[in-house]
């Protein structure tokens, strides 16, 4: 397979068609992306990016027709397939065959001992699961993961049923993701979301998009900065590949030009800093600011650095001492390239900054994200039109899990409210985090783990010690719609509970339910499914909480029943809870939802000092005489998360293959290696204990030299867990010290 000249375009339907086809989907795929996004339908349960105030009839991209053809797909797994295939051998599957098995479709049970899962009723698995909550010696010896396709009600029913046991152990995929964000922009700015909404995207005159690949992880952005750069609006891309979707671009739905293959030229300024020199790029931009401004005294913005932000001459002054040499050794940039994107940002009065797992996924990350509000805050880039801050969050509702207090660190207010609210003792010490759970579990801490959707052992870092880990947890439970890894790495004793897609009818008491999701941009809105679950024995997210309370809380006080079974019910209570959202019933009735309000967008700071800060760091100390390049995990184009669609990667020219190494061609040559050699990856942290992983074959790709990109979750074994960045406690899958040996 080639690689392609431009993203979207005729591939692109055809693809999608393709996979309505390979899932037996095409009647009930059709009518579901007919909804998709909709203001009567559902929210796409792929990525978080928000939708227009004017919706096309197609609001969706080949990514969400991935989706919904894998959820609405015909193909089922029944019983008979746990009679066929034991854990073990479905273990020795790939995540691909797993993922093309088809819809869970009625609870399972795997017993302490046997080899296969078997049947069982949803009363005696709700009962088997509250005896065993209620039998722990602690309630810290439970752990709740959270993926980010849960609703907000579910969210919030979630961590209410794990307070009110007694815990505040609440790992998510944000801790995998974009928990880096969070934790710099609450410390820099008050709130851990980002500024910006699409508005802002129509009024931009510079958008920098760092470490971020949309063609593949949030395609429909990708028709925003097709209309950014129409108008004239500048983009520069940093980014370590040469992502062809940052390139060019074919709107699949612009019927003309998918029909004459006539592509946008997406980017102005396309830079590929060495991995993990993000931080002295921005710095070496600050640097390119602060001297024009010495020059003509009209590059910061004076009266909101004045009003609005402190610190700032300590910042001057730090990045005052640094040298170019130190800047561009430490971002394998040159000078010039530098100062052309200087250039763009001081000639444009609105700059945004865009960025996902490129910049969060580093022992740096955190001070990296600070470095990119401390540039913006130089021309009072935050809190007015068309510039702010834009952290681009993967999974459709990650920001409203949070929002729900899926935390494991909840702020005191929000404790009080529940105090308040339900009338019991929330806990406040701090539970674990994903990283911190897996230790736990290792160290024989934990006896329950639960996971509400998601693909926990897939995600985390460290494969191996990930699955020992969980292997020794007593009971293993899962919320889910489709078959995982995470299902065969059992406790002693483990679950599958099936439950409704966000395409599917959601029926309650006689009543159609709706549900609601919180987008990257904090517009909440409702989201109803509209085909008919594809199994009977299907229960809702919601539902199975209360069910699973019912029995675990046996004394509570809390109207669960009523709250499993009536959602504006639910919402009535997080009103009485969560800031933002008095009249919640009310406020997602009009078209599109109500937007959360940000203090950071209307220049309001949440923060120590009462204004925004300044924050300094010190460029990292990247030695490490034990590898040779920089190793980056990354999707294809045919994956979302650690969900595999596919066996391709069309913009990368990849086929029917997940196992290659990307490299640049000078690095292929020097290693004395040939494209389609096949080579072993090893990694010696500062741990010394040795990872290796073999069978990758290597591929001539533009990215920066000693650099390497490869595909998660294959290459997570080659993360420690002790390798997470600093504050955050993210691991660090962007930055993977790697040598290579070719395979005999």
């Amino acid at each position: 397979m080639s690689k392609k000249k431009f993203a979207g375009g005729f591939e692109s339907i055809r693809s999608s068609i393709s996979y309505l086809k390979n899932e037996k989907s095409f009647s009930r795929g059709f009518k579901a992306l007919l909804k998709i996004n909709q203001p009567k339908g559902f929210d796409c349960p792929g990525c978080a990016w928000p939708d227009p105030d004017k919706t096309s009839p197609a609001e969706f991209c080949e990514n969400g027709v991935k989706a919904i053809a894998a959820e609405t797909t015909t193909k089922k797994i029944t019983a008979n397939f746990f009679q066929d295939y034991s854990v073990s051998e479905l273990y020795d599957k790939s995540d691909y065959w797993l993922e093309q098995q088809g819809r869970l479709t009625s609870p399972m049970y795997l017993p302490i001992g046997a080899t296969h899962y078997q049947p069982i009723s949803w009363s005696a698995l709700f009962e088997k699961i509250g005896k065993k909550l209620v039998s722990l010696t602690s309630p810290n010896e439970a752990v709740f993961y959270t993926s980010g396709r849960t609703s907000n009600e579910a969210a919030f029913l979630y961590q209410l049923l794990g307070r009110e046991l007694g815990t505040n152990n609440f790992p998510d995929c944000s801790n995998l993701c974009h928990e880096s964000s969070g934790v710099a922009l609450k410390e820099a700015i008050g709130i851990g979301k980002g500024t910006v909404s699409l508005e802002d995207f129509e009024k931009a005159e510079a958008i920098f998009v760092m470490g971020q690949n949309p063609a593949t992880n949030h395609p429909r952005m990708l028709s925003d900065l097709q209309k950014a750069a129409k108008r004239g609006a500048k983009i520069v891309v940093v980014n370590p590949l040469k992502e062809m979707g940052l390139q060019n671009f074919v709107h699949p739905q612009d019927v003309l030009n998918v029909a004459l293959g006539k592509a946008t030229s997406i980017c102005s300024l396309y830079l590929q800093p060495i991995i993990g020199g993000d931080m002295a790029f921005l710095k070496g931009v600050m640097k390119v600011v602060i001297e024009q401004e010495l020059i003509s005294g009209e590059q910061l913005d004076h009266q909101f650095l004045v009003a609005h932000t402190t610190g700032f001459y300590d910042l001057k002054n730090n990045i005052e001492q640094l040298s170019w040499d130190e800047i561009c050794n430490h971002s394998g940039l040159t000078k010039q390239e530098i100062k052309a994107a200087a250039e763009i940002y001081c000639n444009a009065k609105a700059t945004i900054i865009c960025w996902a797992m490129g910049l969060t996924q580093h022992l740096h990350a955190v001070a990296t994200i600070q470095d990119v509000v401390n540039l913006l805050l130089l021309k009072g880039n935050i809190g007015k039109e068309g510039a702010g801050v834009c952290p681009v969050r993967g999974h459709s509702n990650v920001q409203g899990d949070r929002t729900m207090g899926i935390h494991e660190k909840p702020p005191q207010a929000f404790l009080d409210q529940l105090e308040r609210v339900f009338e019991f003792k929330p806990p406040h010490e701090h539970g674990y985090d994903s990283v911190s759970a897996i230790k736990a579990m290792d160290a024989g801490k934990v006896k329950l783990f639960m996971g509400m959707g998601g693909n926990y052992v897939s995600a985390m870092s460290d494969t191996q010690f990930t699955e020992q880990a969980m292997r020794k947890v007593e009971m293993t439970l899962h919320v889910s719609t489709k078959l995982n890894r995470s299902h065969l790495v059992t406790g002693k004793e483990a679950f599958i509970l099936p439950c409704l897609g966000r395409t599917e009818i959601d029926i309650q008491n006689k009543k159609v339910q709706k549900v609601t999701v919180e987008d990257s941009m904090s517009m909440v809105h409702a989201s109803s499914g509209i085909l008919t679950p594809i199994s009977d024995e299907l229960l809702s997210e919601p539902y199975i909480l209360s069910q699973i309370a019912k029995y675990a809380l046996p004394t509570s006080n809390t109207p669960w029943e009523q709250l499993g079974e009536d959602y504006e019910f639910t919402r009535e209570h997080i009103a009485k809870v969560v800031t933002g959202f008095q009249a919640y019933n009310d406020k997602i009735k009009p078209k599109g939802g109500f937007y959360l309000q940000n203090p950071a967008s209307v220049r309001r700071w949440d923060t120590n000092t009462g204004k925004a800060n300044f924050l300094l760091s010190t460029l990292p100390d990247f030695t490490n005489n034990n590898a040779s390049y920089r190793l980056m995990t990354i999707r294809s184009h045919d994956q979302y998360n650690t969900t595999v669609y596919g066996l391709n990667d069309r913009y990368r020219g990849v086929a029917n293959t997940r196992m290659v190494v990307f490299m640049h061609p000078e690095d292929i040559q020097k290693e004395g290696l040939l494209v389609g050699d096949v080579v072993t990856l090893n990694t010696i942290w500062h741990d010394n204990e040795k990872r290796q992983v073999s069978g990758f074959e290597v591929r001539s790709f533009d990215i920066a030299k000693g650099c390497l990109a490869a595909y998660f979750p294959e290459t997570n074994v080659l993360v420690p867990r002790d390798a997470v960045a600093e504050k955050s406690n993210t691991p660090m899958s962007k930055f993977v010290p790697v040598s290579i040996i070719k395979c005999e």
